[in-house]
């Protein structure tokens, strides 16, 4: 999770050289490269319909990608993170009727109703950075389900072909917002770095942690996720919240916390389904 956010934190120096645009053509265009070197997918062998999820979950990678960096480029980390997390938690709840799960969906609605630019805090957020930020969330979503129909045999060399399906959308984007600046060997070694701190290594972290944690566990302690986004927000961005604002994310987090911690089945929440490329 450190690494996610310590990650989210050096793209939003990146912006002021490429914008997000910029930086998320860079990160997901050399991630799409380090993938296909280690997971080879040219070998994968797919149904038309596999294909077609596979071709959806990619768009939803980049588009989530770009829609989370546009809104960091108008919202603090924390708080970005906080909203982005809303699509993982709608998933997780969506196919329950348990009294249990109607209070976490309160909870974190509480949480959107404090951000929301209506006054009730000190500081009022950018509206389109919030905006950003949700369709993130939707997008995120969308990356969780189509995930699944893709299936998880295979789910490094999926994930190599979804990140290249995203980079082929989004990188044409960062060319037309950056141009040849992205071609700088400044720019290709902080993309490098961008890349391996917020993907290679969280991830390869991540699949780790999965095979040695159960879901619930580890559904519960990813929700420390804007926690410690706005923290490292605040230390190295100088991005200080409000009282009203680090209550809106610490409900948010209860609420994810809380989904993953009562689900019956234990068999996970969409929480647990963080994007590579996030």
């Amino acid at each position: 999770m450190c690494c996610f956010q310590l990650g989210a934190a050096f793209a939003k120096q990146v912006f002021r050289q490429v914008g997000a645009e910029g930086a998320t053509a860079l990160r997901l265009g050399l991630a799409s490269v380090m993938l296909w070197a280690v997971f080879r997918p040219w070998r994968l062998r797919r149904s038309a319909r596999e294909r077609r999820n596979i071709l959806l979950y990619g768009l939803a990678m980049g588009f989530m990608n770009l829609c989370f960096y546009l809104s960091l480029e108008r919202i603090p980390l924390g708080i970005a993170v906080a909203l982005e997390f809303t699509g993982p938690l709608a998933v997780a709840i969506s196919s329950s009727r348990r009294a249990i799960d109607f209070f976490w969906v309160v909870l974190a609605a509480l949480g959107l109703v404090a951000l929301l630019p209506l006054g009730i805090g000190s500081k009022p957020l950018d509206p389109s950075g919030m905006a950003f930020a949700l369709a993130a969330a939707v997008f995120w979503a969308m990356y969780i389900v189509f995930g699944r129909k893709t299936g998880h045999s295979q789910g490094g060399q999926t994930t190599a072909v979804g990140t290249l399906i995203a980079a082929l959308i989004i990188v044409p984007l960062g060319v037309a917002h950056a141009g040849r600046a992205l071609l700088a060997p400044s720019m290709l070694y902080l993309g490098c770095l961008l890349a391996l701190i917020s993907s290679a290594v969280p991830y390869s972290l991540e699949m780790y942690a999965l095979t040695r944690l159960p879901a619930r566990t580890f559904g519960v302690l990813m929700s420390g996720d804007p926690a410690i986004g706005a923290l490292i927000g605040l230390v190295w961005l100088g991005e200080a919240l409000t009282g009203v604002q680090w209550s809106a994310i610490a409900c948010i987090m209860v609420a994810s916390a809380g989904s993953a911690a009562t689900d019956r089945a234990a068999r996970g929440s969409g929480v647990l389904e963080r994007p590579l490329a996030d």
